[in-house]
């Protein structure tokens, strides 16, 4: 057996406190790591959560209204056409609401998957806007707002302007963020677009007189399935994919948004769209489609 004197007996005991202090140091930093991935994975399930619901709900009442509407039609009686033809009028809004639900929805999920690449082509933008503008022109007369589109343009062919961008991810932008403008403005307000081009970049501001957004909430408003009104009895319809869209897809084409809001006094979301460097060939189609062709090949 071997003899150990106080010093190496005390040796002995510093080195092995300082490994178990070593250790438990590691345990600790393992713990809160673990604690961080239960709380995070807490959060993704909460928000995925909220995010089913609000699907379910923007799925399930579009179809139900059109259901009911298309049953109350059958029982008209020949000679209300007038009645007929309000009632066509929700069921194509109901129906404009769910396609254009849908599409963010199969974006986001080719978004999440990596999938999603520009596809440029000379694109007359002014069309675009006012395409847009004339798809959500029901939605903004029930609301009694009107939408003023400024088009400060003044070089181009004539009254149009042709930029070098991705044709389908603009109109998808526009209309999220004209969708976002009305889904919070005041009734009988106004949304006011404004385009503007200097150099190589396109600029598109929309600016509402809504609830307008907090400092506070300005910074999680492009975080994906986020809302600002998660509770139940929300007045306001979407489940947050708009903007998270609207920003991944300006990712995307290099370009950037900003924000401008004040709580009650209502929001300006401008976005900044660098023209595309590819040498193309011809011209996309004039915007006239409202979102997509069925043969559309998006994303």
């Amino acid at each position: 057996m071997t003899n150990i004197n106080d010093r190496q007996l005390l040796k002995e005991l510093k080195d092995r406190l300082q490994e178990r202090a070593k250790f438990e140091k590691e345990v600790n930093v393992l713990t809160q790591e673990l604690q961080g991935v239960t709380k995070r994975f807490k959060e993704s399930e909460a928000l995925k959560s909220h995010f089913i619901s609000n699907i379910s709900n923007e799925i399930v009442n579009p179809f139900t209204s059109i259901l009911g509407l298309s049953k109350s039609i059958l029982q008209v009686e020949k000679n209300d056409w007038k009645k007929v033809v309000s009632m066509v009028a929700l069921i194509h809004s109901e129906a404009f609401n769910l396609d254009f639900q849908l599409r963010n929805i199969f974006v986001a999920a080719k978004i999440e998957a990596g999938e999603v690449v520009p596809n440029v082509a000379k694109v007359n933008v002014r069309n675009i806007v006012q395409t847009i503008i004339e798809a959500f022109n029901l939605v903004a007369r029930k609301m009694g707002i009107e939408i003023e589109f400024n088009y400060e343009i003044e070089y181009g062919f004539g009254k149009n302007f042709y930029f070098k961008t991705d044709n389908e991810k603009l109109k998808l932008i526009m209309s999220n963020l004209l969708n976002n403008a009305l889904k919070y403005s005041y009734k009988n307000s106004k949304v006011i677009i404004t385009m503007t081009a200097d150099e190589d970049t396109l600029n598109i501001a929309v600016q509402d007189f809504g609830t307008g957004i907090s400092e506070k909430n300005q910074k999680v408003i492009f975080e994906r399935f986020k809302r600002l009104d998660s509770g139940i009895n929300s007045i306001n319809r979407g489940h947050g994919l708009g903007l998270s869209i609207t920003k991944a897809l300006l990712d995307v084409m290099g370009g950037t948004i900003e924000i401008d809001s004040k709580k009650g006094e209502g929001s300006t979301f401008t976005v900044r769209i660098p023209e595309a460097k590819n040498v193309v060939e011809g011209f996309s189609g004039e915007g006239n489609d409202i979102f997509f062709d069925d043969e559309d090949e998006i994303f």
